[in-house]
């Protein structure tokens, strides 16, 4: 039994949800987002908070699933999503090329990566660290997954992209 499926959404002042059918769209004052729900799950607004039940009883885990989305769509367009990567190793950095981010990471080219629709990067003056911030959840996240495998963080010296809060695993080199 989903527990998380009989837990509110609660409505962030400043978004305005419209319900239609099956389709939930939320907007707010960072854009707006929309989700098309399950057949099995419906949704009804009491008092400011997003209600969600299941039509059968073998339905519930799908309610769960449906519920945490429409809230990452709430969160995401009052307030956003941000991840941060470092890059760690000698000669690596990062800058902006428009809306675009160049990345040097050791490769005898830049590497450039397009920004998606609806994402931004921000890049200090120190050029070791990148901010990836949107509105949807799912996205920030595959940017930033995208971005780590041009050069994952090696075991030995540690070198490469990797998420701020991401603890590496050193390895000991060979003994002679």
């Amino acid at each position: 039994m989903s527990r998380i499926a009989k837990n509110p959404v609660t409505i962030i002042s400043g978004a305005s949800i419209d319900i239609k059918g099956q389709l939930v769209t939320v907007k707010g004052p960072k854009g707006s987002g929309s989700i098309e729900l399950h057949k099995d799950v419906s949704i009804k607004e009491d008092n400011g908070s997003l209600l969600f039940t299941p039509k059968n009883d073998s339905s519930m885990p799908i309610t769960g699933t449906m519920r945490s989305l429409v809230n990452n769509i709430v969160i995401g367009v009052t307030t956003g999503y941000e991840k941060k990567l470092l890059l760690v190793g000698v000669g690596y950095r990062a800058s902006l090329q428009g809306k675009d981010l160049k990345l040097a990471l050791g490769f005898s080219h830049d590497v450039i990566y397009k920004a998606p629709e609806g994402i931004s990067f921000d890049v200090p003056k120190n050029q070791t660290e990148i901010t990836v911030s949107g509105t949807d959840k799912q996205v920030v996240g595959q940017v930033c997954a995208e971005i780590r495998a041009y050069r994952p963080p090696e075991p030995y010296k540690g070198k490469g992209v990797r998420y701020a809060d991401e603890r590496v695993f050193r390895k000991e080199a060979k003994k002679a």
